[in-house]
């Protein structure tokens, strides 16, 4: 008798659509993309490679483990605001909000009256509260977009004054004279790059002046024989003042030094503060503006503020983070140093490595320069790329050869899953029964 083909056994799309299993799959993931992993699990089946019974099985395998292709990491750097990683992670509660907000909610509704209200209120009365010395606030994407709103609602088609010390690239080759001309506004550089006095801004100030504009230089320090106009004196100018203090510090931070922050400019006579959300605020990707009330008043209503304004994710964000606890990046840049070099001596001796003194840094262009003491575990240079791939992923800092893995950006909670990535990682390397 002739044997039946078996491929005949492999069962239809349509059956296996309906299985319980990809019926949750298809609610998580999308019909589409699970339709695709069946089809795939039929293939295989059709040549043999697995048996018709294992399609569902297999089906399953073949879907991603999350609803985004964005991989989940463990900061084991030493850098705090890591950029390439997602810079500032979010608080607990600020991580609640964004789900609360990801369905219908008052964004810019008023529900006693049923009319449309200010968009972000909230938000914006809790950016006042955190800083009280800025008579009003305003939200944007992000902070170069607060600069370029800035800049063309004060200077479009006029003079921006900025010192040739401060010409800064942003970061991805993104630098502030094709940021500032893009608005149509005219850079007018003084002073030289090492020192900018006071008279520099005075002798270019003229009626063709939109602002006076002084910006934070991220990532890098000028020492040496050198100097610069203050806040409080190019206030005294009377010129329009927009000061890009960049990685968002609101108050001043005694681990912190020499960062500018926003109380502190504001009270010196800043027209205008200029910053991101996502760096040392500990928030979402935000710019925000924060300063005299009719000026960020003219902003708000300049139409290019329609284009870079903020979705209610981000909004909710930002206000859970600065009206909730204390986020993570607050908590990493004032990690008690006694508890990590516990932890981190207790992560060494399960996985065999060395404690050694390590340097962590602020990242994201905050504080440029300074230190973060701390210590790490040293491992085989060749754990980083294990620890990498792992599951969980783990970032860590290769130096002078060496796998640093710095437990500072680690929650305490997740040492158990360092140790295990660990231990996995160097598993190629560690006799049998270690």
């Amino acid at each position: 008798m002739a044997q039946s083909d078996p491929r005949r056994a492999v069962p239809r799309t349509d059956v296996l659509m309906a299985h319980p299993d990809l019926v949750a799959a298809a609610a998580r993931h999308g019909v589409a993309t699970v339709k695709a992993a069946v089809r795939s699990a039929q293939s295989r089946a059709r040549s043999g490679e697995i048996a018709p019974d294992d399609v569902v099985t297999a089906a399953r395998a073949a879907l991603p483990a999350r609803s985004t292709s964005l991989r989940p990491l463990l900061n084991a750097t030493g850098v705090v605001v890591h950029t390439n990683i997602g810079r500032a992670p979010l608080s607990d509660a600020a991580v609640d909000a964004v789900v609360a907000a990801a369905a219908y909610v008052d964004v810019e509704y008023d529900t006693a009256t049923g009319a449309r209200a200010r968009r972000g209120r909230g938000t914006l009365e809790a950016l006042r509260a955190a800083v009280p010395a800025a008579g009003d606030a305003l939200v944007v994407n992000n902070g170069a977009a607060a600069l370029v709103l800035a800049t063309t609602a004060l200077a479009a088609s006029r003079e921006v004054l900025v010192s040739r010390g401060e010409m800064v690239e942003i970061g991805d080759g993104f630098r502030l004279p094709d940021l500032i001309a893009s608005t149509g506004a005219r850079l007018r550089e003084v002073g030289t790059t090492n020192r900018t006095r006071l008279a520099d801004y005075a002798d270019a100030l003229g009626p063709d002046t939109g602002c006076i504009l002084k910006v934070h230089p991220s990532n890098f320090r000028v020492e040496g024989f050198t100097s610069a106009a203050s806040v409080r004196e190019l206030a005294s100018l009377g010129a329009p003042l927009v000061v890009d203090i960049g990685s968002g510090l609101l108050r001043p931070d005694p681990v912190l030094p020499d960062e500018p922050d926003a109380t502190t400019a504001l009270t010196d006579g800043a027209t205008v503060v200029t910053a991101s959300g996502d760096k040392l605020l500990g928030g979402p990707q935000a710019g925000l503006v924060l300063g005299e009330g009719a000026t960020v008043e003219r902003l708000r209503r300049h139409p290019l503020a329609r284009a870079l304004r903020v979705d209610k994710l981000t909004l909710a964000a930002l206000e859970a983070t600065l009206r909730g606890p204390v986020p993570p990046v607050t908590d990493y840049l004032h990690v008690d140093l006694d508890r990590l070099r516990a932890r981190t001596e207790r992560l060494a001796a399960a996985v065999g490595g060395e404690v050694v003194a390590v340097e962590g840094r602020v990242g994201g262009g905050g504080a440029p320069g300074l230190p973060l003491p701390g210590w790490a575990v040293a491992l085989p240079e060749e754990c980083a790329e294990r620890l990498r791939q792992g599951e969980p992923g783990v970032v860590a800092r290769v130096e002078r050869g060496r796998c640093l893995v710095d437990l500072r950006c680690v929650p305490p909670g997740r040492d158990v899953d360092v140790e295990r990535a660990v231990l996995a990682a160097r598993g190629a390397d560690l006799p049998s029964g270690d």
